[in-house]
């Protein structure tokens, strides 16, 4: 800028001080919040929202996000059960064969080849991509948040997952695929949008939508509902769950995209199920992959409800069973992942696959003899033959009586125990829920006992795994028990035991997993039943309260396993003696709007952050130092720009609301009126920062100075905002930089699209070529930074400060003091549970 287009007279032309506004630099543009009219934008960013096409873009995307759920869902489904089909056809078959012959021995064997098989090639898949282990919800809810787990929403960790958890339950482990459907929508979410794949390189489209961390995030939300929904067949719990348990920022808009999405996900998957496994296409009979069917009272008995208000007392305590049982899953479950990550995942990969095979090998045993040997042989009942029409809807009497097992048992009888543990689990919950035949008291403890323990000892190892239907199969266990009890010991007639079941169903789960609002609604949308709100609603309530009172649930204990710096949802109340002061980082790397390349490759290559703030120093002596610096005198006068425009916008705002604006800005404005010859008289801006603090303060401007401050603190930076890593590394790749005799106009600019296109995956600075780069050359941050980042005052309670850094979804946010110092920077590091009871305990400690 030269002449009347200078700094001061640009402060007093938006002041109304002088003629005609002159064209400005796209610098001043930015500076002053104006935007080009060119058909690409500096950044920023480029405003998509306010097109109809984007919109409708993103509502095409949601649903094909639906779709594709579904599809994956069904995939997985279609083939698990073919598998176990297989093994147990072949399986069952020998062992009636051998149960004459005493060939029992070779009946096992075949089942454990079958299931070493399987489990094998899961581990495999879990070495190829680690982070498929597991359900990978802890993962999600993480990425969710806001921390960026490396993998996890990547093509190979999909497919790795799909197939990894087909093996996993065909190979007989306890556990479910319906967790991992949760992880299989969030990666579908994250890399459909995108129309490209760091796994298939070669696969790219000119896609120029969503290239955000927020779109992102937007859709991952979406998958994960996706995943609920085709796994419970409830979109409204999947929207639920994606709200309770997954996404930390929420916007009302989006709500209608993600049960949209949902319902996609819900509605194909019924439509291809139906139409594979009973050929009426179009009949929508099988909405999710678990199915609880129809509960109702079989007509011959009178007696029967399905509840009343004299069970809500023993809903209550078996809640309370819940949740006690819950802690302990819980508490030995981390005590197993600790076993784990000390002696088991330093190892050779290897390990993990022994670890894998030998819990497959105790499961096969295990299930293998109790079904055997430890059952009882029960009456069937006509209802459980044939069962009741509205359950003929919902599963259809031959899924009934095709899971019913009479291992070695008389005509008219059934082996209650191998019909637990010789099925799918999926069918051992319907036998739970629906079977009016009875379940010895002694065969429903040994199930559950068994299966408490090895589905605990499962959940951890190297295998796509998930935990609900486990959860739900054992607390089914648990409520048919205590509905035995209280019919056969008791005398209670009226109790119908597949609502007892459904409830210690929901009571177990509660109780490992502590989900409240998305569960009970899951759940009541997976038994089409409203009635059933207000028991299920309750027993997760105390379930969740009687496990919190011992530890946390079981996806939170694994994030902190994770040492993952999840943020929950609000702060203790005793955090508030805590200021923004008090937990910010106060040493910190800045960047100048005006830079050189060496200094910005130094500064990449030797931190680790992730953004940094663009400032300017007080100097005293800044006229000797513009003098023959072409890089000092741009920073300099960008730092009077801005501060000028500053004082211009306060006095604009004084005048219009009647108020007055800060001492130093309103003087500086009014001296600036009244003076001719700016160039022959004091620096004003250096008039401004001087008149009351000298040197510049600490932390508050109403400090006295000290004699023991250093030079850092006695010329703290004045901040203009924040410019990311990925930012500064894309400039440098594309030499976008202009050298020390031409103006900082010459250089290059790069459109909003250029900037994201290498997005999500942007270079990395220790891959920079320097020989390609002239390190003397110079970069202009200003058109690329973000000039109004959200920043709070180092007096700021603690509780303001982690609302503000969690609902506007913020990766960093500084501290800035009364006069525009910059003094530290919060992360989600200062924010974590931990950090913040450290500070609080040396809090006390100078007190």
């Amino acid at each position: 800028m030269a002449g009347c287009r200078g700094s001061l007279c640009c402060c007093c032309r938006w002041c109304c001080c002088c003629g005609e506004r002159e064209t400005r630099t796209p610098e001043e543009l930015t500076i002053l919040g104006e935007t080009q009219e060119e058909e690409d934008e500096i950044l920023p960013r480029k405003d998509y929202e306010k097109g109809r096409r984007y919109e409708a873009v993103k509502w095409m995307m949601v649903f094909a996000i639906g779709v594709s759920t579904g599809l994956v869902g069904l995939f997985v489904d279609f083939f698990a059960r073919l598998f176990t089909q297989l093994k147990f056809g072949v399986v069952q078959a020998s062992v009636e064969e051998c149960s004459q012959k005493g060939c029992l021995a070779l009946s096992l064997l075949e089942l454990m080849g079958f299931n070493l098989t399987f489990v094998f090639f899961a581990s495999l898949l879990v070495l190829i991509e680690p982070v498929a282990a597991g359900s990978g919800i802890p993962e999600i809810k993480c990425y969710l948040n806001g921390v960026k787990v490396p993998g996890i929403v990547r093509l190979r960790t999909l497919l790795c997952k799909v197939f990894g958890v087909l093996f996993s339950v065909a190979g007989g482990l306890f556990v479910g695929k319906e967790g991992p459907m949760i992880h299989s929508g969030s990666v579908v979410g994250a890399g459909l949008p995108q129309f490209q794949s760091i796994s298939l390189r070669k696969i790219q489209f000119n896609f120029p939508y969503f290239r955000s961390d927020r779109d992102k995030r937007d859709f991952v939300s979406a998958g994960a509902a996706a995943g609920v929904a085709a796994a419970f067949g409830a979109p409204i719990g999947g929207t639920l769950f994606s709200l309770e348990e997954g996404s930390s920022f929420w916007n009302q808009g989006l709500t209608w995209k993600v049960l949209f999405c949902s319902m996609s996900a819900t509605f194909t998957l019924n439509f291809f199920r139906s139409g594979i496994q009973f050929g009426s296409w179009g009949s929508f009979q099988l909405p999710g992959l678990l199915n609880f069917g129809e509960f109702k009272c079989s007509d011959s008995d009178k007696k029967c409800h399905l509840w009343t208000a004299m069970d809500l007392g023993f809903f209550v305590v078996m809640g309370v069973t819940g949740g006690l049982l819950g802690a302990t899953f819980n508490c030995l479950n981390k005590r197993l992942a600790k076993y784990r990550m000390r002696n088991v995942h330093p190892k050779p990969k290897l390990v993990r696959v022994l670890e894998s095979l030998l819990v497959s090998l105790v499961t096969t045993v295990v299930v293998f003899v109790a079904s055997m040997v430890l059952g009882e042989c029960r009456q069937m009942s006509s209802a459980g033959q044939v069962g009741n029409d509205s359950f003929q809807l919902q599963v259809t009497s031959e899924d009934v009586n095709s899971s019913i097992k009479t291992f070695f048992c008389p005509n008219e009888t059934y082996n209650d125990m191998a019909t637990l543990f010789f099925n799918p689990q999926e069918s051992a919950i319907l036998q739970l829920f629906h079977q009016d035949g009875t379940f010895s008291p002694i065969t429903l403890a040994l199930f559950f006992v068994l299966y408490f323990v090895l589905a605990c000892w499962t959940y951890g190892i190297s295998v796509p795994s998930g935990l609900f239907v486990p959860s739900l199969l054992c607390g089914a266990a648990f409520g048919r028990l205590v509905a035995n009890v209280l019919k056969s010991y008791i005398g209670l007639g009226h109790i119908y035991s597949g609502t007892f079941a459904l409830i210690g169903a929901a009571a177990f789960l509660g109780g490992v997993v502590r989900m409240t609002i998305s569960l009970t609604v899951i759940l009541i949308e997976s038994t089409n039943e409203i009635t059933y709100g207000l028991p299920i609603m309750i027993t997760l309530m105390v379930a969740k309260w009687t496990g919190d009172f011992f530890n946390k649930g079981i996806y939170d204990i694994h994030v902190g396993l994770r040492g993952v710096p999840l943020l929950e949802w609000e702060t203790e109340v005793e955090m508030d003696k805590l200021r923004a002061s008090d937990i910010m980082e106060p040493n910190l790397t800045y960047v100048y709007p005006h830079t050189r390349i060496q200094s910005l490759v130094s500064i990449l290559r030797t931190t680790v952050h992730h953004a940094f703030p663009v400032v300017t120093e007080n100097r005293g002596n800044e006229k000797e130092f513009m003098k023959g610096n072409q890089l000092i005198s741009n920073n300099i006068k960008f730092k009077k720009s801005s501060i000028l425009t500053r004082a211009g916008e306060q006095r604009r705002r004084s005048q219009s609301m009647k108020s007055y604006p800060s001492s130093e800005l309103r003087n500086m404005c009014d001296e600036h009126v009244t003076a001719e010859d700016p160039g022959e008289k004091e620096d004003l801006l250096q008039q401004m920062l001087e008149r009351r603090y000298t040197p510049y303060p600490n932390l508050y401007p109403d400090q006295s100075p000290s004699e023991d401050w250093t030079m850092e603190e006695r010329f703290r930076p004045l901040t203009h905002g924040l410019i990311l890593r990925s930012q500064l590394v894309t400039l440098l790749v594309r030499g976008v930089c202009y050298s020390e005799s031409q103006s900082s106009a010459s250089q290059p600019r790069l459109s909003y699209a250029e900037m994201a296109e290498d997005y999500p995956r942007y270079p990395d600075i220790h891959d920079l070529d320097l020989t390609l780069l002239n390190p003397r050359m110079i970069v202009d941050v200003t058109p690329y930074m973000n000039p109004a980042p959200f920043t709070v005052s180092p007096n700021t309670h603690v509780s303001q400060v982690f609302n503000l850094f969690r609902t506007m979804g913020l990766r960093h946010l500084p501290v800035v003091n009364a006069v525009g110092e910059i003094v530290g920077v919060i992360t989600r590091h200062n924010l974590t549970y931990e950090f913040l009871q450290a500070r609080l305990r040396q809090h006390y400690q100078t007190l």
